[in-house]
């Protein structure tokens, strides 16, 4: 399924901000639940509940997202238009209510995304399908990345607008334009960190906090320290998921518009693991991919993993069979 973005959307930055603020969310018949993480803290993940027996997608939002995502929200209506079934765990702090513990989340967050995969894995039998989007997929590629042969209960995998480089998409968003997503993603980040300080005096430095004017700074002064990298470059560089695309031993597709503001292509690896499809589009800005025709078109990003999923699972059983 090749991507071609409609003629009315001729750049990547209209092509990321259309879908995300101009399109009508599509209803889903969400049911939630609160679980409680082994470090005392809590996460809220929401639910579509599809037929017995059918596949189960998760999916994992980006930085400050949400199931209230435009790009959440369409995956998990057409889930619930197939019967099939779907959850959006929410990272630390995303659901709408301050999580407890001083940590929030991160692009490296392999840990969280293996407890949260293996819960939900158990709860089902039908074919069982991870997918992230931006910081929720590059946080999923590490995680199939590093885990290697013991992530091999997933059936396929993919990721959308994943920063695979942190460090070359942080100086993306640093300068011109970018700099209209770095303020809006720092309008929500700083106040949930100030209100963390109260929770939890002395965690990090306020008026360093109250100073961030980027990304790089805000990474430094908080997500840094907080979850045990040295700082703002050690973080970006560890948790980039590039340095474990050759190691993924499930079918994924990675898949980056080479217009993505937050990564130009310019940056975006060439080398994978054989199961892993490496898809660059020269359209769909970041997390947009809007669908070619008339404003209102079905979804196209949907249907493109849908595709995926379904097509690695079956020549997965080909295989098997000879």
């Amino acid at each position: 399924m090749k991507y071609s973005a409609p003629i009315w959307l001729p750049s990547g930055h209209l092509q990321t901000i259309y879908p995300a603020t101009c399109l009508a969310k599509q209803a889903v018949p969400f049911r939630r639940e609160r679980w409680d993480t082994p470090d005392g803290d809590f996460i809220d993940v929401d639910f579509v509940d599809g037929q017995p027996g059918q596949p189960f997608v998760v999916l994992f939002h980006g930085l400050e997202g949400s199931s209230d995502s435009h790009y959440a929200r369409a995956l998990m209506a057409d889930l619930a238009a197939r019967g099939w079934s779907g959850a959006v765990p929410h990272f630390r702090g995303c659901s709408g209510e301050p999580n407890r513990a001083p940590r929030f989340y991160h692009s490296g967050d392999s840990a969280e995304i293996d407890w949260i995969v293996r819960r939900l894995h158990a709860r089902g039998s039908g074919k069982f399908y991870t997918t992230g989007v931006s910081l929720g997929g590059n946080a999923l590629l590490r995680w199939l990345g590093e885990s290697q042969h013991q992530a091999d209960f997933v059936d396929a995998a993919c990721a959308i607008s994943a920063p695979l480089d942190l460090t070359q998409g942080g100086i993306s968003l640093s300068s011109g334009l970018n700099m209209f997503y770095t303020r809006m993603f720092l309008q929500t980040l700083k106040p949930k960190c100030e209100a963390k300080l109260k929770q939890f005096p002395g965690l990090y430095d306020l008026d360093a906090l109250r100073a961030v004017r980027d990304l790089y700074a805000f990474d430094n002064v908080v997500t840094a320290p907080l979850h045990g990298y040295r700082d703002t470059d050690d973080y970006w560089d560890r948790a980039s998921a590039k340095h474990v695309l050759n190691d993924i031993t499930v079918p994924t597709l990675v898949l980056n518009a080479r217009n993505d503001p937050f990564l130009p292509g310019r940056h975006l690896p060439q080398r994978a693991a054989s199961n892993v499809i490496l898809d660059y589009p020269d359209e769909g800005g970041h997390a947009g991919f809007v669908a070619n025709g008339l404003p209102g078109t079905r979804p196209w990003l949907p249907q493109r993993l849908i595709h995926f999923l379904q097509g690695a699972t079956h020549h997965a059983l080909a295989e098997q069979h000879g």
